[in-house]
């Protein structure tokens, strides 16, 4: 029972220690493989069609992109 209190200790030091890390470094969690984009993968699921949810985001990117190279003739 003592090395069951022994492991318990030790990861929750080391949970400790990984959670304090995260706090001072502020950054988002992030992934180390680079998940499916890595080989190749856009989207989660090989469907032709994507759901309405992943088209509206699509629309808005692209708004977005746009809007952002869009030229301004009255600041010229």
């Amino acid at each position: 029972m003592i090395i069951f209190f022994i492991s318990f200790g030790f990861f929750l030091v080391v949970g400790a220690a990984m959670a304090v890390g995260y706090i001072f470094q502020n950054k988002t969690l992030a992934g180390s493989c680079g998940g499916l984009a890595s080989v190749g993968i856009e989207k989660e699921c090989n469907c032709d069609n994507p759901c309405e949810k992943r088209q509206e985001r699509e629309r808005k990117a692209a708004l977005e992109v746009n809007l952002k190279n869009r030229i301004d003739v009255e600041n010229l």
